[in-house]
């Protein structure tokens, strides 16, 4: 190599580190539903009536739980929300929402011929249990270019969720999956990227996640999610956490190409292990009898603290004790985003409740 290209590399090196440097920011791309809330006597069997009682509109989806939550913790945090709504009330519901807490919404599309994602929530009234209906709409039509990378201004580009957006779930004759040519054209910008996936009953783990991870810094996934990818259970015979699977299917991550961290969170606890081969464990809140309202959106709530923590360079232990004191937020009320609070509430909650005893084999 010659001396003036060797100069020349070097500059380039040091712009691109001054460039990270200087980002800032999360912004959150996909999913972007309107939970329907029907609040019922009972779900009926086929053919039979049950009563509504009432019904409520909420936000859902990874976007609108994820940068919310973000948004309660650090109001002054710059934040992002990319994604497509439909031109109806759902749509302009959803948006100002998340204007509220002043959360920019310029990426998010409104399109023309396909309608808000909803979600219709049969929650009965005295169980809590609840059924889902969901309704593609919009979401099904959010592509790579959907995405104008040239306009992003953040430091980390979280995504989600893979599974439940159809045409990112695309085959890709050159990246295996369009949400992994979505995640190479952003990390081309100096951007770091992030995944989630939603708990689905297809087979099409390992096929629709492995691409991703190749173009990923972070992946953030519960202990069903991912270890589908790998095959292996993520729990013993007797329901306990399987550290072994856990640990070995992280490993298989960092083998995909995830350049940083992997964390998995489940009820008990939170694991991260580093590209360094740094591993963590950080087991749940024991949360006292009667606290637990909802659970819809703990794993939300677990991703955005985890996403907040990486922004401010958290370590291991730190960022995983804060995630799981905002999943113990979230677990407090029956919805996805009122349970959340600032950022000093959130971890002063590590000192009012102990940490589970894990029996992990």
């Amino acid at each position: 190599m010659g001396y003036n290209l060797i100069i020349l590399k070097l500059r380039e090196g040091a712009l691109m580190s001054i460039q990270n440097a200087e980002k800032n920011g999360i912004a959150i791309a996909g999913n972007i539903i309107v939970d329907i809330i029907n609040i019922i006597e009972k779900y009926p069997e086929k053919n039979m009536l049950t009563n509504v009682f009432d019904i409520q509109n909420m936000v859902g989806g990874c976007v609108c739980n994820t940068i919310i939550d973000i948004a309660k913790m650090d109001p002054e945090i710059k934040l992002t929300a990319i994604g497509k709504v439909g031109n109806d009330d759902h749509g302009r519901f959803v948006t100002s929402q998340m204007s509220d807490y002043g959360i920019d919404v310029s990426g998010v599309i409104v399109s023309d011929t396909l309608p808000t994602s909803r979600d219709y929530v049969m929650s009965e009234k005295e169980s809590g249990e609840r059924t889902f209906f969901y309704a593609s709409g919009a979401n099904g039509d959010f592509d790579v270019d959907d995405v104008d990378e040239n306009k992003l201004d953040c430091k980390i580009f979280h995504a989600g969720y893979i599974l439940l957006l159809e045409k990112l779930d695309e085959e890709d004759a050159e990246y295996g999956t369009k949400m992994a040519r979505l995640l190479d054209k952003v990390s081309k910008k100096g951007i770091k990227t992030s995944i989630d996936v939603v708990s689905s009953e297809t087979g099409l783990f390992a096929q629709k996640i492995i691409p991703a991870l190749k173009y990923c810094d972070y992946a953030i996934l519960n202990e069903i999610e991912s270890c589908k990818v790998t095959g292996l259970s993520p729990r013993n015979e007797d329901g306990s956490i399987n550290e072994e699977n856990i640990k070995t299917t992280m490993e298989a991550f960092i083998k995909y190409g995830v350049k940083d961290r992997v964390i998995i969170h489940c009820c008990e606890a939170g694991f991260m292990l580093d590209a360094k081969g740094n591993y963590t464990v950080v087991p749940s809140l024991s949360l006292p009898s009667g606290y637990i309202k909802g659970s819809v959106g703990a794993g939300d709530a677990y991703a955005a603290a985890c996403l907040y923590g990486l922004h401010n360079d958290y370590d291991g232990e730190k960022l995983l004790e804060f995630a799981s004191c905002a999943a113990a937020c979230s677990l407090s009320q029956p919805d996805a985003i009122s349970g959340m609070r600032n950022k000093d509430e959130v971890i002063k909650l590590a000192s009012l409740y102990p940490k589970q005893k894990l029996n992990l084999k």
